[in-house]
């Protein structure tokens, strides 16, 4: 890994994921409006720091955004009547760390040591 990596992440996985969002800004609408809005979503919402985790995401973000425009599945065929719950889902089955993960186990720790429990 150079010093720049180093510094910005990895160059390939910043290609890999430039190639995914032009597969999902190719696609025709409303597929590419729906691709768009969940990777936005996760940009917020999942927190995945692990590079790899993110790459393998929005991949199949892309993969099953495209199925979907190639076999003309309806949109809420895929999202069904809740988005934040399709999408919320969909980034839970990614198991990279998320920012929260370290606050979470912060929090524990926190509150073993505040009743006693530490060891």
């Amino acid at each position: 890994m150079s010093w720049i990596e180093k510094l910005t992440g990895s160059l390939e996985q910043k290609k890999q994921f430039k190639a995914d969002r032009r597969r999902i800004e190719a696609l025709p609408a409303p597929y590419s409006e729906a691709a768009a809005a969940l990777l936005r979503y996760f940009m917020y919402y999942g927190g995945v720091t692990d590079g790899d985790t993110m790459i393998t995401m929005v991949g199949d973000l892309a993969d099953l955004w495209e199925r979907a425009a190639a076999d003309g599945t309806p949109v809420r065929d895929i999202v069904g009547a809740d988005p934040v719950d399709f999408a919320e889902t969909f980034a839970e089955a990614y198991t990279g760390r998320r920012w929260i993960d370290k606050e979470r186990a912060r929090l524990v720790e926190a509150m073993d040591r505040a009743a006693g429990d530490a060891t």
